[in-house]
């Protein structure tokens, strides 16, 4: 029983910094943050750590530093490799923790690496703020890459390609009347972007104006030399006229679905059962 009761508050203590590690954060929520892993699901006694940010062109990366275990008195244990070794994340949800400051001193680390200056650059730089914008707009993490896009706005609203990540932003936001307006400003400038035409296609589809959206989608048929996005456009705007029982308008529009989904199967079985549904 002495024995007993003499482990049990190192027990107690090894337990309380283990609890200091909560593993809620996902990749994207963890950017230029040391971050530790669960080595093994079924111990939670030894963890891998490393730093979280973001390469310009690769995007999310962990590099990873080593492992460490929490000793009997919650003192972190590193066990560094040789050599770091980078991993490209991919934005799911695997959840990672988020190593507390107080911390670094047992992990023999800073708060940021001596080399994230050379992935970051000049951080307030339009390129800088246009690019992470775009990256967290494809993490679908759409309220962050405001704050990056919003920011370059104020630099140069023509920056090329901002006004169309912009209205992406809002568009994924559901705030479409905005992305509608700034799309149509973008096309001012450039009447044949395809990428342009299909953001303002969908969000005309999104806000209701069903009229407009089938004009935007004739139109960018007529004048993209682009054609990568006319199966997609054609596709949810008949699907849109499916969903809304509309069979006048979903006959105007299945001859060019079909056509321009001819060599996806996928898209295309789906347009055909459509049809026979909408005909029954």
């Amino acid at each position: 029983m002495k024995y007993l009761l003499f482990l049990l508050p190192l027990f107690a203590t090894a337990l309380k910094a283990q609890n200091s590690l909560q593993f809620d954060h996902r990749f994207v929520e963890s950017e230029n943050k040391w971050v530790a892993f669960k080595s093994n699901k079924d111990k939670d006694t030894s963890f891998s750590y490393g730093f979280i940010y973001i390469d310009a062109q690769a995007g999310l990366t962990l590099d990873l530093t080593g492992s460490f275990t929490i000793s009997g008195d919650g003192t972190f244990v590193p066990k560094k490799i040789e050599n770091s070794i980078k991993y490209r994340l991919q934005p799911n949800n695997t959840k990672v923790a988020i190593i507390p400051a107080s911390k670094y001193g047992e992990l023999e680390i800073k708060e940021y690496p001596d080399w994230l200056k050379n992935y970051l650059g000049d951080t307030t730089a339009i390129e800088h703020l246009y690019r992470w914008g775009f990256l967290y707009n494809g993490y679908n993490e759409c309220v962050k890459a405001l704050t990056y896009l919003e920011r370059a706005q104020q630099i140069n609203p023509k920056f090329k390609g901002l006004e169309v990540e912009l209205a992406f932003s809002y568009n994924c936001l559901g705030d479409h009347d905005k992305a509608i307006a700034t799309l149509e400003n973008a096309l001012k400038d450039n009447p044949t972007d395809a990428y342009i035409n299909k953001e303002l296609i969908y969000a005309e589809m999104k806000s209701g104006q069903l009229d407009k959206a089938a004009e935007s989608c004739k139109k960018a048929i007529a004048v993209c030399t682009d054609t990568k996005y006319n199966g997609e456009n054609c596709y949810n705007l008949l699907y849109t006229f499916y969903s809304k029982k509309d069979k006048k308008n979903f006959s105007i529009w299945l001859d060019e679905a079909k056509k321009w989904n001819a060599g996806n199967t996928k898209l295309l079985d789906s347009i055909k059962a459509m049809e026979t549904d909408i005909n029954k």
